[in-house]
């Protein structure tokens, strides 16, 4: 059948945009959809090493949620990725809203901070906790080293080998990487706001506080939406920094454990633990997907309409 030429441009159209649209698909589902439902399967069977054995339905997540072995450090690891939640937002997006309006008001030169506060999150994050381990180290890092020179000798300590320090030791790392993506964010929702808006508010005896709270803050919110959501995924799928700067055992004595961690050790075991079980750690990471989905959808809709209501 002769193709009219009406019809030519409409159909070359239609295989420009199947030749765009095609291949992400194809491997979107080839590597993020195809493991993410092999998951799911392997977590309702019985795993010899990676060998599958039979069907035990529920079991695996049992054990994972209530179980005498594995419960216990499941939600010690769950708390410590509640723990990091909580302090990134503070530290991590709260640092960012002030960098960011200090950024805002252009001080001498401003061009090159900007540049400055977003080189940490283009760098590795292989690099950066390793990084963050030398500085940390007790015999020659800069951090104690930096004590010992201002006087203050009973403030070092082996920041990573002490239980009360070497979770927040890894979130200031953490923060001290990604505290320039919530900077770049906030700031150029920032430069939407109406100038004439700030000027009439500081014409009105708006002081700092006052107009970062009940104006600059508010029209901001579609920042903080985006910026929250973001750091509530990346605080439960948090592996990279404590897999470098404490290893796979969440060391000491299980106080840097995080849920990244847990799934590793129990789908492929380590050095210490040679216990191999990829039943136990697909059913693990199944939870964690859906707790994640979940929440962070209802965290999305909730900030949405909170946006609204500004």
């Amino acid at each position: 059948m002769l193709v009219s030429h009406k019809q030519a441009p409409s159909l070359k159209r239609q295989l420009w945009v199947a030749f765009l649209v095609v291949p992400p698909i194809a491997f979107m589902s080839l590597f993020v959809v195809y493991p993410i439902l092999s998951a799911f399967a392997y977590a309702f069977y019985d795993w010899q090493g990676l060998a599958r054995g039979e069907f035990v339905g529920l079991k695996n997540f049992r054990e994972v949620l209530f179980g005498a072995t594995m419960a216990p450090v499941v939600w010690n690891a769950f708390l410590h990725n509640v723990y990091a939640l909580i302090a990134l937002m503070v530290i991590q997006n709260g640092g960012g809203f002030v960098l960011a309006w200090l950024l805002y008001k252009e001080p001498f030169g401003f061009r090159f901070h900007r540049i400055a506060v977003f080189v940490p999150v283009v760098l590795s994050t292989i690099i950066v906790g390793f990084l963050w381990k030398l500085f940390l180290n007790p015999n020659f890092g800069i951090v104690n080293q930096a004590l010992y020179a201002l006087g203050l000798d009973s403030w070092a300590k082996p920041w990573l080998g002490d239980s009360s320090t070497a979770l927040g030791a890894l979130i200031l790392a953490n923060a001290w990487h990604f505290i320039g993506f919530p900077t770049l964010v906030y700031l150029a929702g920032m430069q939407r706001i109406p100038p004439e808006i700030i000027e009439a508010a500081r014409l009105d005896g708006t002081n700092e506080w006052q107009l970062l709270k009940n104006i600059v803050w508010p029209l901001v919110a579609p920042s903080t939406t985006i910026l929250f959501t973001l750091l509530f995924i990346g605080a439960f799928n948090w592996f990279e920094i404590p897999y470098v700067m404490v290893g796979l055992d969440g060391s000491p004595f299980g106080s840097t454990d995080v849920l990244g961690l847990v799934f590793y050790r129990t789908a492929f075991g380590n050095q210490s633990a040679s216990i191999q079980n990829f039943g136990l750690g697909s059913a693990l990471a199944t939870l964690l997907f859906l707790f994640i989905v979940v929440f962070a959808s209802m965290l999305t809709l909730w900030l949405r309409r909170r946006e609204i209501q500004f």
